[in-house]
């Protein structure tokens, strides 16, 4: 066989937030590793969520003690190690149209407070939304309700910061560059990927979420005792419903929820639904059932009712769940499994079945633990050490702080900066002093210099990159931008 043009300790297939989380933590153990993804980084469900670091309140229904007590606990970790892409959120659950009784909700909502150890963020509470700002834009009659906190999350931010730690603490990053096969070999895996290229690897982890099963499937001989299965989850965004900065949780009689939350300044999210995808994975879009599902739900509580006509954008994406074999897909497990294939100790396959964003980095640690047996890892590191950006004590301080040393930005435009960037602005702005020197202006508060900082450090390559996952500008610009900005990235890959 041919001498591999790559040799890595780990192969990692995916750049979800799994994949790009494990090759953190793995490079910053010593590992020298290979991270390959078919499209751009969060390309699929890591992009696609309802953009939540949160313990998982409903799941307490279904008995999910130690994922709700995990994801609490990893809840106040990531706020710490990235307060600029993670901030606190109060959501205001109404007591009306509910399925559940009071005494339970409250006996839940202890429970929620209690469960994680919280420090952080504020307890549960019994508010009236009768008078005063947490019930405007309520329909009239709803009088009380509780409050508790979660966490919001630029997702597929979350994805690129941690893709960038791990290529900075030396893990090479491939992205649009498909994993095509593998095969175990005497000292570990010889693997084909896109582009005629291969990879010498001691170990490879399989994170390719809803491909986890047909990645499997390319290594003759490797398999898996678990089974994986493919939930849609879609997502409306709509002018905005109310004016506060806190999110709603709302009770549907079919007993799902759904969450209204603030986004982009001018709209809310509203999401998400729960539908067994039962075709091969990939792109996915929201239904007519689905929209009129979710404008539903809003109806029942919101004073300005909507419909399908409304909604300026929606998104639509396949979790990768478990397979528990529950028959309500809202009711399947959100755990994760990790499936450990080592046939002898030599050449270990582990593939990842589930998972949700907010235990990604400690299930990045639980894997490399499961490894350790084959493979010279160093000791657990991610959970006090910021992601790029977040060395930030307070984010508010911060954020005003650069807005004033760079009086030049736009009010919005430094605001935004700050959130997606955190302390590495710096290297974005270069030293500029006035617009000028931040290159062509693109519309919308987007300027060449950000876009030749996410072409060379952040893997972007195509407007819908930058528009849509390093950002959400695509809510707020013309189409003008749009055809510049491809235009302007076509002449910057002739020239890479």
């Amino acid at each position: 066989m041919a001498a591999a043009d790559l040799s890595c300790d780990l192969l990692v297939i995916g750049g979800g937030i799994n994949g790009a989380g494990i090759a953190r933590d793995a490079a910053g153990r010593g590992l020298k590793v290979v991270l390959v993804e078919q499209d751009d980084l969060a390309s699929h469900t890591s992009s696609a969520s309802t953009k939540l670091i949160h313990g998982g309140l409903r799941y307490l229904e279904y008995g999910e003690f130690r994922l709700v007590r995990e994801s609490l606990i990893e809840r106040e970790r990531l706020l710490g190690i990235a307060p600029h892409i993670i901030w606190p959120l109060i959501f205001v659950l109404p007591d009306r149209h509910a399925v559940r009784p009071a005494w339970m909700v409250r006996l839940g909502l202890f429970l929620y407070d209690h469960l994680g150890g919280r420090k952080r963020l504020p307890g549960s509470r019994t508010v009236r939304l009768d008078r005063g700002p947490l019930g405007e834009g309520l329909a009239p009659g709803i009088a009380k309700g509780f409050t508790y906190s979660d966490c919001w999350v630029e997702d597929s931010r979350l994805v690129a910061l941690n893709a960038l730690d791990a290529a900075e603490r030396g893990a090479t990053i491939l992205t649009r560059t498909r994993f095509e096969s593998a095969e175990r070999v005497a000292d570990g895996w010889h693997a084909a990927i896109e582009g005629g290229r291969s990879v010498a690897a001691r170990a490879i982890v399989n994170a390719a979420g809803p491909w986890v099963a047909e990645v499997i499937a390319r290594m003759p001989g490797a398999s898996a005792d678990r089974g994986v299965r493919l939930i849609k989850g879609s997502h409306i965004v709509v002018p905005r419903l109310h004016h506060g900065d806190h999110a709603l949780m709302l009770q549907n009689p079919d007993k799902r929820i759904v969450f209204v939350i603030p986004y982009e300044q001018h709209y809310s999210l509203i999401g998400t639904t729960d539908e067994a995808w039962e075709g091969a994975p990939g792109p996915a879009e929201i239904s007519q059932e689905e929209t009129d599902y979710l404008c539903a739900s809003a109806n029942r509580y919101f004073a300005r009712q909507i419909g399908p006509r409304d909604v300026v954008w929606s998104y639509a994406g396949i979790r990768p769940l478990y397979d528990d074999h529950e028959g309500n897909a809202s009711a399947v497990t959100r755990d994760y499994v990790l499936d450990l294939d080592a046939d002898g100790g030599a050449a270990p396959l582990l593939s990842i079945f589930g998972g949700k964003i907010t235990t990604f980095r400690k299930l990045a640690e639980h894997t490399l633990d499961k490894l350790g047996d084959q493979l010279d890892i160093g000791e657990p590191w991610t959970g006090k050490t910021p992601l790029p950006g977040g060395d930030i004590a307070d984010f508010d301080r911060f954020a005003a702080g650069f807005a004033r040393d760079n009086p030049f930005l736009p009010a919005d435009v430094a605001r935004r900066l700050a959130r997606a960037y955190g302390t590495r602005t710096g290297m974005l702005l270069s030293g500029a002093r006035d617009l000028d020197a931040l290159g062509r202006d693109f519309g919308g508060g987007l300027y060449q210099a950000e876009v030749d900082y996410l072409i060379a450090h952040e893997w972007a390559r195509t407007s819908e990159d930058i528009l849509w996952r390093r950002s959400k500008l695509g809510l707020h610009v013309q189409r003008e931008t749009v055809a510049a900005l491809d235009a302007y990235l076509e002449t910057a890959a002739a020239i890479r």
